[in-house]
C-alpha cells in the first residue's frame, strides 16, 4: 500500500477523472467530464441511456481508452491500458449486461481466469469454500457447483455481484446491479455495499431505480448528453433534482390508455400449471386462469419468484406446461411452438433481452425484421425492398435512435436495444403482446417511451401483459393489476388501487 493510500480518510477524493472525453467517429460519448470517487462512500452516477456512464466507467475500468482527459489515482496520473491493469491497481466493475459463462459452474465463472493453485493443480476445494463464504454473506442459497445456466436471472445477477467482490477490490464500480433482484435481494446488496465502504472501499453505482440508489448514495452526480450538468452531496438532493438535471422536465410514465372499448377475450388461460423443472415437487404456475381482453393492458406484479417469467414464458411456448389450456381469440395455442403462436398472433419479449432477445452478430435491421421474415420471404429468397421497409417503418415508430438499419446492434444504448425488441415483436402484427420487465436496465426517459409505446398499442386493440417487479409501474398505464404470489392469483385490482395493497398482496413487507 502506498503512503498516499494509507493517509486517506474518508470522503477524500481516492480517484478523479479530469476532463474526460471519449468519440467513436462523429459521435461524442463524452464531452470534458470531470468526475470524482470518494474513498469509503458511494458516488451514484445518473443520467439516461446514451448519456455516458457505461463509456466512463468503461474508461475508468480500464475497458476502453478515453480519446482525451486524465486519470489521477492516489494523487498520481495513470493510465489503466486493460482491465487486468485496472484490478491489480484495486479497480473492478460490475458490468450491466451479463458476462457468464453459462456452460460453467458458478465457481467456475468466479474464479475463471484467477484460479487458486495448489501444489498438485487447481485448489477445486478453497474455491468452492470462498463461494459459499461469499453466497452466505449475500445470503443467497447457491450451490456453487451449479450451472449458470439453471439459475433464473435474478441468481446469475448474485453470481456476477460475488465475482466481483472476490477481488477484494478498493474501488468497486457496479453498473445496474439490482436490475434483476427482487427487493429482499437489493436490501442485502445494500448491506453488503455499507459493509465494504465501512472497511474503506469506494462504490460507484449506477442505476435507473432512481428512488433504490437515493437510499445508498452519499454523493450524486448526473449526465446528460455525455456531459457533467449536476453534482451534490446527498443531503442537498432529492428526487426530483435528478429528473430535473437528466431530463430537463419531470417525466412520468402515464396512465391507462382512455377513450377506446375493450374488444372480446383476446387471450384466455385456464387452470394452467408450470412444474419446476429441476423436479422439487412444486408448481411454478399452479393452476393459474386469466382472461385479457383487447384493447386492456394488465399488469402482472409480483416479488422474484412468483412465477411471473415462467407464466409469461409458458403462454409464449418457451416452456411446457404440466396442465391447463392457453386460447388466443377463442383456438386453443397450447400445443402449438413458439413460431406458431408468433404466426397466429402471441408476441413474448423476455426479460433477458441481451440472450433471448436479440442476436448480438446481426444490425439493427436484421434484429428488427427477424421474428416477422415469414412476410418477406418468397421461397428460398428475401424481399429486400419489402424488407427495408418494415424495418424503417418499425425504427420510426418506435423511435429507435440509430443512424440506420445497417448499425451493429451492440451501438445502441439499453433503452434503444429494448425498444429494437418491442419493435421486432410489434412488426409481427400481434394480437397480444407479452412483456417480461419491460423496463429492466432503462431510463427513465426511455421508460416512458416503452409504455407511450404500450398504451397506444392499447388503444389500436392490441391486448397487453407486461409484468414488473416495480410496484410504480403498476399504477403507470395498467387497466387491470393481478399480483402473483406462489405460482398463483393472490389479488386483482383496477388502477386506482394503493401500493401499500399491492405489496401486501404479494406478501412484500411495507414496513420499510
Amino acid at each position: 500500500m502506498s503512503a498516499a493510500t494509507a493517509k486517506v480518510q474518508r470522503g477524500d477524493v481516492v480517484l478523479a477523472a479530469r476532463n474526460m472525453a471519449k468519440s467513436y467517429g462523429s459521435v461524442h460519448a463524452l464531452k470534458g467530464v470531470n468526475f470524482d470517487i470518494h474513498h469509503g462512500q458511494v458516488t451514484t452516477l445518473f443520467g439516461e441511456n446514451g448519456a455516458g456512464k457505461s463509456t466512463l466507467m468503461k474508461i475508468l475500468s480500464g475497458v476502453v481508452l478515453p480519446t482525451a482527459g486524465q486519470i489521477i489515482l492516489d494523487g498520481q496520473p495513470v493510465v489503466l491500458s486493460s482491465s487486468t491493469d485496472a484490478r491489480n491497481r484495486g479497480i473492478s466493475i460490475i458490468h450491466q449486461e451479463l458476462s457468464l459463462a453459462p456452460n460453467l459452474s458458478v465457481r467456475d465463472n468466479i474464479f475463471m481466469g484467477r484460479e487458486i493453485m495448489g501444489s498438485t493443480g487447481v485448489d477445486f476445494a478453497e474455491e468452492e469454500r470462498q463461494v459459499r463464504k461469499l453466497m452466505t454473506d449475500l445470503e443467497e442459497d447457491i450451490d456453487p457447483l451449479t450451472l449458470v445456466e439453471d439459475l433464473r436471472l435474478g441468481q446469475q445477477q448474485i453470481v456476477e455481484i460475488a465475482r466481483a467482490l472476490s477481488v477484494d477490490s478498493r474501488i468497486l464500480i457496479m453498473d445496474e446491479p439490482t436490475s434483476a433482484l427482487s427487493a429482499t435481494e437489493v436490501d442485502i446488496l445494500f448491506k453488503v455495499i455499507r459493509d465494504l465502504t465501512s472497511k474503506g472501499v469506494s462504490i460507484v453505482y449506477i442505476s435507473h431505480h432512481l428512488e433504490e440508489a437515493l437510499q445508498i448514495t452519499d454523493h450524486a452526480v448526473v449526465l446528460r448528453d455525455g456531459m457533467l450538468t449536476a453534482s451534490a452531496p446527498r443531503a442537498g438532493i432529492d428526487l426530483d433534482w435528478i429528473v430535473r438535471n437528466m431530463v430537463g422536465e419531470n417525466y412520468d410514465l402515464g396512465s391507462p390508455p382512455t377513450g377506446h372499448a375493450f374488444g372480446d377475450v383476446a387471450l384466455s388461460v385456464r387452470d394452467l400449471s408450470v412444474p419446476d423443472p429441476k423436479g422439487a415437487g412444486f408448481n411454478l404456475v399452479d393452476r393459474l386462469s386469466l382472461d385479457v381482453r383487447a384493447g386492456e393492458i394488465v399488469c402482472i406484479y409480483g416479488l422474484m419468484g412468483a412465477g411471473r417469467t415462467e407464466l409469461l414464458e409458458t403462454l409464449a411456448g418457451r416452456l411446457r406446461a404440466s396442465g391447463g389450456q392457453v386460447v388466443l381469440e377463442g383456438r386453443e395455442i397450447s400445443h402449438l411452438p413458439i413460431a406458431e403462436r408468433i404466426a397466429r398472433g402471441l408476441a413474448l419479449v423476455p426479460e433477458d433481452r441481451q440472450r433471448d432477445g436479440l442476436v448480438q452478430t446481426m444490425t439493427v435491421g436484421q434484429n428488427l425484421s427477424l421474428a416477422s421474415i415469414r412476410s418477406f420471404t418468397r421461397g428460398f429468397f428475401t424481399h429486400r425492398r419489402m424488407e427495408d421497409r418494415i424495418v424503417d417503418e418499425t425504427i420510426r415508430k418506435v423511435t429507435v435512435k440509430t443512424s440506420g438499419g445497417a448499425a451493429a446492434i451492440g451501438s445502441l444504448s439499453g433503452g434503444n436495444q429494448q425498444k429494437v425488441v418491442i419493435g421486432k415483436m410489434l412488426a409481427t402484427n400481434p394480437k397480444v403482446m407479452l412483456l417480461d420487465e419491460p423496463s429492466r436496465g432503462i431510463d427513465i426517459g426511455a421508460k416512458a417511451e416503452v409504455f407511450r409505446l404500450l398504451a397506444e398499442g392499447a388503444r389500436q386493440g392490441l391486448a397487453v401483459v407486461y409484468s414488473t417487479s416495480e410496484v410504480g409501474e403498476c399504477l403507470s398505464i395498467a387497466h387491470r393489476i393481478i399480483v402473483m404470489h406462489k405460482g398463483r392469483i393472490s389479488a386483482e385490482f383496477d388502477s386506482t388501487v394503493t401500493k401499500e395493497k399491492i405489496m401486501a398482496a404479494s406478501g412484500e413487507s411495507v414496513a420499510a
